[in-house]
């Protein structure tokens, strides 16, 4: 016992009411299977595609297949107290324990998870956590958003109309003739919010285009529809709060028949391929470094 009394309480959540819940599953098979013991007591809750929050004691292997909660009844409930005690409240056999955390680790995606909504939850909680917080959630989850705010600070990116859902099934056909009078095809249709490229298509005609809205207002009652630009794949990761700074650029050919980095490519088939650092100069690295942390600042 004595062991565990420096180590920080980590708490990882995982799963989510969301599209994107079996990724969630596989990223946070990744940190739990990496976590230094040394140094952290971990904590695991898992949050079920209705939303429903389970005290999560065993093993890792079970997250990664999705099997974790496939006996309810022999998990217990729990959530994050509000009162501002730092605890999570478990609750079993009509009695309620309560279990102290240091940091939570949300490794969640999607909708009502890395949206901004979690975030107020745990906002409220006063437990610190890893990641953004409500405000840059929400901003960054919604793509609209995001090309409202870099559009002020000058940052080129592809050119997009916004649809909502509401006023598009009033008049669908005069939507359609939008997109076809500002861009020429292919274009890329996206819920605004949606993440891992869950809903995204890639549109060559207007039978395609039309298909391409209804996916994606399955999705959210918003979505964008962007211009087709034949690029690279380029990423950078950014690290920091006050002084961020951008990681070392990789590359991603998708090197799959559906011509874009999809859900599928992403987690599913092995056929894409990753350069680290990526195949361009140094000048365009370092400028590209330089944008992601403006776009991070902002």
């Amino acid at each position: 016992m004595s062991n565990n009394i420096n180590k920080i309480k980590l708490c990882v959540l995982f799963g989510g009411k969301s599209s994107e819940y079996e990724v969630s599953l596989s990223s946070a098979y990744g940190v739990i299977t990496n976590v230094c013991t040394e140094k952290y007591d971990m904590i695991t809750v898992g949050i079920t595609k209705d939303g429903e929050w389970y005290y999560y004691e065993g093993s890792a292997e079970k997250i990664r297949d999705g099997s974790w909660c496939e006996n309810k009844s022999q998990l217990s409930r729990v959530c994050v107290d509000i009162s501002g005690s730092k605890s999570l409240l478990v609750f079993k056999d009509g009695a309620v324990k309560q279990i102290a955390v240091d940091v939570i680790f949300p490794m969640v995606h999607g909708s009502y998870c890395e949206d901004g909504i979690m975030q107020g939850v745990l906002k409220m909680s006063g437990i610190p956590f890893v990641g953004s917080g409500c405000a840059s959630s929400a901003v960054c989850m919604d793509k609209a958003f995001t090309k409202q705010i870099l559009n002020n600070i000058g940052i080129r990116q592809a050119k997009a109309l916004i649809f909502n859902r509401y006023e598009t099934e009033k008049n669908p056909n005069s939507a359609y003739d939008e997109v076809e009078k500002n861009f020429t095809y292919p274009v890329f249709v996206k819920p605004a919010n949606a993440g891992s490229s869950v809903g995204v298509s890639k549109a060559r005609s207007r039978d395609e285009l039309i298909s391409a809205f209804e996916k994606a207002f399955e999705l959210d009652s918003k979505l964008l529809v962007e211009e087709f630009i034949n690029g690279r794949e380029i990423e950078v990761a950014v690290l920091g709060n006050e002084a961020p700074t951008a990681s070392c650029p990789g590359e991603i050919d998708p090197n799959s028949e559906c011509e874009f980095y999809d859900y599928e490519t992403k987690y599913i088939s092995d056929t894409a391929k990753y350069f680290i650092p990526a195949r361009i100069s140094d000048e365009a690295a370092q400028k590209v470094r330089d944008t992601a942390v403006k776009v991070y600042t902002a």
